[in-house]
């Protein structure tokens, strides 16, 4: 592995009887990186996780994490890694905060490690609502700052921020930001697209267990970017979609009239579409 890359994957392969859930998969993740591994339910982005994280086997090709096999993964290498997945789980009749001083006296982590956290998430002024009674969002941040208590080197998030309202995803957006920031390797799982387009780095997208493209998503909108176009909307409330060649006549023209130009470049959801004939967001 070469120096500075957090995982890497090569030809990775997993079947559970005949269903093929991984197909020949290989990937790299720089540290420090947002990597995110794109695709619809049952493509095969949590059997991944589980695989990198050594909870799961592969049948075939090699996973490494920070310099070592997957499979070989020590207790202290393990320390170093944080899982947030939707499995996660909890002591239901604990407060909040108890639940996280578990894990903050496992790992030998200071309470204030806690406190900060649960500020940083907009929970520590619930912290001692008992777990059970926790809305969805409240329960995933609370995952997402137990997973962080021992500030770990690589952060694995499976769909964090599914089924949460705007402002709690946003919430989670600032502080996985705010992590890559700091150098933490994020590997990320979801199946929303504008989510990716603004988080990662790099991604890969998942169709029935193979990779049908991966890159950096500006590269990848404009590689698939072929029309080239844009949509100029006017104070009348009509709209004239002009082709980039076109533009300068257009608007030397009418630009006085003219309230606004957009791009006509495809979304990520458009080029998996495109690529795959299937729906992405299910």
């Amino acid at each position: 592995m070469s120096v500075g890359r957090a995982i890497a994957v090569r030809g990775i392969r997993k079947k559970f009887g005949t269903f093929t859930a991984l197909d020949d998969i290989s990937f790299a993740i720089e540290s420090g990186e947002i990597f995110g591994f794109l695709g619809p339910s049952g493509s095969g982005k949590t059997t991944m996780i589980n695989i990198l994280t050594g909870q799961l086997s592969s049948d075939g090709g090699q996973a490494t994490i920070l310099g070592k096999n997957s499979d070989e993964l020590s207790a202290d290498e393990l320390e170093q890694i944080g899982l947030v997945g939707d499995t996660s789980g909890f002591y239901e009749k604990m407060t909040l905060y108890k639940n996280l001083l578990f894990y903050s006296k496992f790992h030998g982590v200071p309470t204030s490690r806690v406190d900060e956290l649960l500020q940083k998430v907009g929970l520590y002024g619930s912290r001692n609502k008992v777990a059970e009674k926790l809305s969805t969002g409240m329960k995933q941040r609370m995952f997402l700052v137990r997973a962080l208590i021992n500030q770990p080197k690589v952060l694995f998030l499976d769909e964090p921020t599914s089924g949460l309202d705007p402002a709690t995803s946003r919430t989670i957006h600032d502080l996985i930001l705010e992590l890559k920031a700091a150098g933490t390797t994020i590997f990320l799982t979801t199946h929303d697209m504008h989510e990716a387009t603004l988080l990662c780095d790099h991604l890969a997208l998942l169709h029935k267990g193979r990779l049908v493209e991966e890159g950096n998503p500006a590269d990848l909108i404009q590689k698939y970017n072929t029309d080239r176009k844009v949509t100029l909307r006017y104070m009348n409330g009509n709209q004239k979609i002009v082709a980039f060649k076109d533009l300068a006549v257009t608007l030397a023209d009418q630009l006085e009239e003219l309230v606004s130009i957009h791009s006509c470049e495809p979304t990520l959801e458009d080029i998996f579409i495109s690529l795959t004939g299937g729906e992405l967001n299910v």
